[in-house]
């Protein structure tokens, strides 16, 4: 019997956790968290727990294709200095990342940009991002055209499940506006090209609250990580 010897996509997943919500709706399709749906996408998931816990990011990412960072609390010292290390990191070695909530806040943090640390408070005329107008915790927003986020979502309006005090002000240097809420608050940015695969979401696509849509972030990530791991390639600092 043939046997394919083509080597497994090892995917790391660091952070916090993502946390079950009520009126919980998923797709139903695999179990949720980011190891069901990496499992689901084609992916062997990798657990390295919510921090690097003292490890280098050699030692912790060296032997990944790619990476989901769900981060942890941005406003920490030490959660954004370790944020910065891993994204530069990242960055560096041109491994994909996919990056989610704070993972997100991290990442844009990193490569300088800067927060709404109290949207309420800051920019009142906004949606209150934690507290959808629909239940279940899910708001629309709109996919940019011509993005690497369109390619999985289609571009256009979709519904996610978006809750957030925090979120993106000054979008990082480099990185491109991929998805805004309907009242202007960043959703989504990513890196152009394709040197990295970068990119970031507000949204938890993984969670008890995911559509069936949300398959294909994983899969688009996947993917990346297949042709960065490809022998011939030879990924440059972004």
């Amino acid at each position: 019997m043939a046997t394919d010897n083509t080597p497994s996509v090892r995917i790391g997943i660091l952070g916090c956790d993502d946390r079950p919500q009520e009126n919980a709706r998923g797709c139903g399709l695999w179990a949720p968290g980011y190891a069901s749906s990496l499992s689901a996408a084609g992916a062997t998931p990798v657990l390295l727990g919510r921090s690097l816990d003292g490890r280098s990011c050699e030692e912790a990412l060296g032997d990944l294709h790619g990476l989901v960072f769900t981060g942890n609390d941005p406003t920490v010292g030490r959660y954004l200095s370790e944020g910065e290390q891993v994204c530069a990191w990242c960055r560096e070695h041109a491994l994909p990342l996919l990056a989610v909530d704070q993972g997100l806040q991290l990442l844009n943090l990193a490569n300088g940009g800067t927060l709404f640390l109290d949207l309420p408070r800051e920019l009142p005329e906004a949606l209150q991002h934690r507290h959808p107008p629909e239940r279940g915790l899910r708001h629309a927003i709109n996919v940019l055209a011509g993005t690497q986020l369109a390619r999985f979502y289609g571009e256009g309006e979709i519904v996610v499940n978006s809750e957030h005090r925090r979120a993106i002000n000054r979008v990082a240097r480099g990185f491109n506006v991929s998805a805004r809420a309907l009242d202007g608050v960043v959703e989504g940015i990513e890196h152009p090209g394709d040197r990295w695969f970068a990119l970031g979401v507000q949204w938890h696509p993984a969670s008890e609250s995911a559509s069936g849509l949300d398959i294909q972030l994983f899969r688009g990530l996947v993917d990346a990580c297949q042709q960065w791991a490809e022998p011939s390639a030879s990924p440059q600092a972004a």
